[in-house]
């Protein structure tokens, strides 16, 4: 009997969906990058909105990340 843990990594895609499902769950942006975006990443909203921003993630002295500060350039929908 194939485990969980066997179907989860035959398709590694699903991680991203997992992902994606549960920053909405907790009403977070999610992030991803596609190509042609350059050094931009598309921020999409819960609501459905995607921006394409820049941004950079603030670390305590332990190294763990506290917070993510975007900048906006420009909504694509």
């Amino acid at each position: 009997m194939e485990s969980l843990i066997d179907r989860l990594l035959s398709n590694l895609n699903n991680f991203a969906d997992l992902g994606r499902q549960r920053a909405f769950e907790l009403g977070n942006p999610y992030y991803y990058t596609e190509a042609g975006d350059g050094d931009y990443w598309r921020k999409e909203m819960p609501n459905g909105d995607i921006y394409l921003v820049l941004f950079d993630i603030e670390y305590d002295d332990k190294g763990h990340a506290l917070k993510i500060i975007d900048t906006f350039k420009k909504k694509i929908n």
